[in-house]
């Protein structure tokens, strides 16, 4: 998809900016509280698993306006939750059974890249397969899809529906599944960030076993 307009030129961030703005970061850090870092390194106490998409306009630290601390994080192509992916389930596990997470987060994007790419039907290596699940979703909703004329509409529509489809995933994994009948206190909320408004949107909520 070729997009046409205004963009954001590309920064050319030098290497070491990065490593002097983190000691500047740090120092400001201690000044306003020198006991920050100390109480940082005691360890992580999360109510939020978030599993967001890899773009890198979307940090989930600074969408959500949280500190270092309450959330646990995990980011891929496109947000898929892929529950024979041992990358994220691992995830998963450890945010559910070992931090006792209250929520867990679902966020894509409006405009996102992978599922625009899904809809192109890409058969890259890697990319391609790793988007089988969004190209289901796109054919299985195609008679809703085809009925919007402007095609941002219809592509943000399919971000929605992806997000919409990794919730019900998640809501039916065996991990989830087992933790809500161990009587987990555990949520599920689908999100989309809209990057024209800073604006998050929320989409869906599961809370408790769907199934009971």
């Amino acid at each position: 998809m070729k997009i046409e307009g205004n963009h954001l030129e590309r920064r050319q961030r030098p290497y070491a900016e990065i490593l002097l703005a983190n000691k500047a970061w740090a120092k400001n850090m201690v000044e306003k509280d020198a006991e920050y870092f100390k109480r940082l390194a005691l360890g992580q106490y999360p109510d939020y698993l978030w599993i967001g998409c890899s773009d890198s306009r979307v940090p989930a630290a600074g969408v959500s306006q949280t500190e270092p601390g309450e959330l646990f994080v995990h980011r891929n192509i496109a947000n898929q939750v892929i529950t024979n992916d041992f990358n994220l389930m691992s995830v998963v596990k450890y945010a559910v059974d070992y931090l006792n997470v209250k929520h867990i987060v679902v966020c894509g994007h409006y405009g996102c890249g992978g599922v625009i790419a899904a809809m192109n039907n890409n058969t890259d290596k890697y990319l391609g397969d790793w988007l089988t699940g969004i190209k289901d979703s796109y054919k299985r909703n195609r008679a809703e899809l085809d009925t919007f004329t402007d095609e941002k509409e219809k592509i943000n529509r399919m971000c929605e529906i992806n997000v919409e489809r990794q919730i019900e995933k998640l809501a039916s994994s065996s991990l989830i599944q087992k933790a809500w009948r161990k009587g987990k206190e555990l949520q599920l909320h689908g999100w989309i960030f809209d990057l024209e408004t800073g604006l998050i949107n929320p989409l869906t909520d599961v809370v408790g076993n769907p199934n009971t």
